[in-house]
Protein backbone atom coordinates (compact mmCIF):
# COMPACT_ATOMS: atom_id res chain seq x y z
CA UNK A 1 0.00 0.00 0.00
CA UNK A 2 1.23 3.16 -1.01
CA UNK A 3 0.40 5.71 1.96
CA UNK A 4 0.52 9.42 1.21
CA UNK A 5 3.75 11.91 0.34
CA UNK A 6 4.65 14.38 3.05
CA UNK A 7 5.32 17.77 1.47
CA UNK A 8 8.94 17.47 1.83
CA UNK A 9 8.70 14.42 0.24
CA UNK A 10 6.46 15.92 -2.65
CA UNK A 11 8.91 18.99 -2.57
CA UNK A 12 12.41 17.01 -3.78
CA UNK A 13 10.52 14.45 -5.74
CA UNK A 14 9.15 17.40 -7.97
CA UNK A 15 12.87 18.86 -7.36
CA UNK A 16 14.04 15.41 -9.26
CA UNK A 17 11.30 15.23 -11.75
CA UNK A 18 11.98 18.29 -12.97
CA UNK A 19 15.98 17.68 -12.61
CA UNK A 20 15.55 14.81 -14.94
CA UNK A 21 12.98 17.05 -17.36
CA UNK A 22 15.65 18.19 -19.49
CA UNK A 23 16.87 15.36 -22.50
CA UNK A 24 20.03 15.45 -22.03
CA UNK A 25 20.32 14.89 -18.55
CA UNK A 26 17.77 11.97 -18.57
CA UNK A 27 20.36 11.11 -21.29
CA UNK A 28 23.47 11.32 -19.19
CA UNK A 29 21.80 9.52 -16.28
CA UNK A 30 19.91 6.66 -18.61
CA UNK A 31 23.97 6.24 -19.85
CA UNK A 32 25.64 6.47 -16.52
CA UNK A 33 23.16 3.88 -15.06
CA UNK A 34 24.33 1.69 -17.04
CA UNK A 35 28.49 1.69 -16.70
CA UNK A 36 31.23 4.23 -16.24
CA UNK A 37 31.86 6.70 -18.09
CA UNK A 38 34.32 9.82 -17.77
CA UNK A 39 32.82 13.28 -18.59
CA UNK A 40 33.95 12.74 -22.21
CA UNK A 41 32.87 9.78 -22.96
CA UNK A 42 29.08 10.57 -21.71
CA UNK A 43 29.42 13.85 -23.22
CA UNK A 44 30.30 11.62 -26.93
CA UNK A 45 27.61 9.06 -26.19
CA UNK A 46 24.88 12.06 -25.21
CA UNK A 47 25.94 13.94 -28.04
CA UNK A 48 26.61 16.98 -26.48
CA UNK A 49 29.83 19.16 -25.90
CA UNK A 50 31.91 18.13 -22.49
CA UNK A 51 31.06 21.73 -20.89
CA UNK A 52 27.83 20.97 -21.52
CA UNK A 53 27.87 17.71 -20.40
CA UNK A 54 30.01 18.91 -17.25
CA UNK A 55 27.40 21.30 -16.12
CA UNK A 56 24.75 19.14 -16.41
CA UNK A 57 26.74 16.40 -14.39
CA UNK A 58 27.50 19.26 -11.84
CA UNK A 59 23.48 19.42 -11.16
CA UNK A 60 23.07 15.70 -11.12
CA UNK A 61 25.67 15.05 -8.64
CA UNK A 62 24.68 17.64 -6.57
CA UNK A 63 21.08 16.69 -6.29
CA UNK A 64 22.31 12.72 -5.62
CA UNK A 65 20.82 11.71 -8.84
CA UNK A 66 25.05 10.70 -10.24
CA UNK A 67 27.19 9.69 -7.96
CA UNK A 68 31.04 10.50 -9.08
CA UNK A 69 34.71 9.03 -7.97
CA UNK A 70 38.28 10.35 -9.14
CA UNK A 71 40.48 7.83 -11.19
CA UNK A 72 43.92 10.08 -11.30
CA UNK A 73 42.82 13.54 -13.09
CA UNK A 74 39.42 12.03 -14.12
CA UNK A 75 36.39 11.81 -12.48
CA UNK A 76 34.35 9.06 -13.01
CA UNK A 77 30.50 9.27 -13.27
CA UNK A 78 27.78 6.12 -12.60
CA UNK A 79 24.70 6.30 -11.07
CA UNK A 80 25.01 3.82 -8.41
CA UNK A 81 21.40 4.36 -6.11
CA UNK A 82 19.45 1.48 -6.68
CA UNK A 83 16.49 3.98 -6.73
CA UNK A 84 17.47 5.49 -9.31
CA UNK A 85 18.35 2.86 -11.42
CA UNK A 86 15.06 1.40 -10.89
CA UNK A 87 13.33 4.76 -11.65
CA UNK A 88 15.60 4.96 -14.65
CA UNK A 89 14.56 1.06 -16.01
CA UNK A 90 10.94 1.77 -15.38
CA UNK A 91 10.81 5.24 -17.52
CA UNK A 92 12.72 3.42 -20.13
CA UNK A 93 10.74 -0.28 -20.02
CA UNK A 94 7.00 2.44 -19.92
CA UNK A 95 8.10 4.15 -23.34
CA UNK A 96 8.75 2.31 -26.60
CA UNK A 97 11.45 2.92 -28.68
CA UNK A 98 9.36 5.22 -30.93
CA UNK A 99 8.35 7.06 -28.27
CA UNK A 100 4.70 5.50 -27.74
CA UNK A 101 3.79 4.08 -24.53
CA UNK A 102 4.71 0.42 -24.18
CA UNK A 103 1.82 -2.18 -22.80
CA UNK A 104 1.46 -1.92 -19.21
CA UNK A 105 2.42 -5.67 -17.48
CA UNK A 106 0.23 -6.90 -15.15
CA UNK A 107 -0.23 -4.50 -11.79
CA UNK A 108 1.45 -5.73 -8.65
CA UNK A 109 -1.19 -6.19 -6.34
CA UNK A 110 0.86 -3.57 -3.87
CA UNK A 111 0.48 -1.13 -6.15
CA UNK A 112 -3.78 -1.41 -6.82
CA UNK A 113 -5.79 1.38 -5.72
CA UNK A 114 -7.75 0.65 -2.16
CA UNK A 115 -11.42 0.90 -2.68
Amino acid sequence: MITDPTAPQLEVAARTFALLSAPVRLHLVSLAANGEYDVGGLAQRAGVSTATASQHLSKLRLAGVISARREGKRQIYTVDDPHVLMMVHQVFEHIAPDGTLAPDPPLDPQFQRQA
